[in-house]
């Protein structure tokens, strides 16, 4: 489980930009600057008016005594943080919370930001029958009702590390792709493929050649996320992201 100190319910006014965004205090509507973690467009959450969970984090090395760490819709909280599906995951296949298909004996060693090839991947691991394997996390916080999917803008990062991994399965190593879905109530995942087509292609192309793609969703509340449990990964699942989260 992660969790967060001193967090406050505030009302969203605006994103300024990637890193920046304006939101009121409960007490006497100050507005206040706050750093938002996470890159990604988040436009179906970060709507003017919806309630947000910031929490205080003054420093001399920061530019804003807060963050933003997630957002409330449709009576359920999203955490936003894009930081916190590493060390989730990390934490969860330590403790056999998260589960590997096709692993074969105990993990032995787990290594955080490791580089194979041309890219730097999430976790390492190793088992005690000697199997290599990759693990590339990522945070999946787009929902339509019980449907889940990434990304939530194009990322060619994201497609790098598909196509590496493709590389690295050829080579010996197990591979795999862990979405933690960073919201409840998920009884399915699948990719974004209106929003980028070049990303199902890779995944296909990498699932073909022994890619292996799992999803975990979490019990969020405005200051905790904890891994909850498997949900099924369907790449074919049409995916409608105008009827929203």
């Amino acid at each position: 489980m992660a969790s967060y100190s001193d967090v406050v319910v505030a009302k969203f006014v605006e994103r300024d930009n990637r890193f920046i965004a304006r939101c009121l205090l409960p007490k006497n509507n100050e507005e206040v600057i706050v750093h938002v973690k996470n890159t990604g467009r988040c436009r179906e959450l970060l709507i003017p008016g919806v309630s947000v969970a910031i929490n205080y984090q003054p420093a001399k090395s920061r530019k804003t005594d807060y963050d933003l760490i997630a957002v409330k819709k449709d009576d359920r909280w999203i955490n936003i943080d894009s930081q916190v599906p590493n060390s989730l995951a990390e934490d969860a296949l330590a403790s056999s919370q998260i589960h590997l298909p096709y692993l074969s004996g105990e993990i032995i060693k787990i290594e955080r930001e490791v580089t194979f090839g041309n890219s730097r991947f999430d976790l390492y691991l190793e088992t005690a029958t000697g199997q290599r394997v990759i693990v590339e996390v990522k945070g999946m916080t787009l929902a339509n009702q019980s449907l889940a999917a990434f990304p939530d803008a194009p990322s060619e990062r994201a497609l790098k590390h598909v196509k590496e991994l493709t590389i690295l399965q050829a080579e010996g190593y197990q591979t795999y792709v862990l979405f933690i879905v960073q919201l409840a109530g998920i009884k399915q995942t699948t990719l974004y493929e209106k929003r980028q087509p070049a990303l199902v292609k890779a995944f296909k192309q990498a699932m073909a050649q022994g890619l292996k793609v799992i999803a975990y969703q979490c019990q969020v509340t405005k200051d905790t996320i904890d891994i909850m449990g498997e949900v099924p990964f369907q790449i074919e699942t049409n995916f409608n992201e105008e009827e929203g989260n």
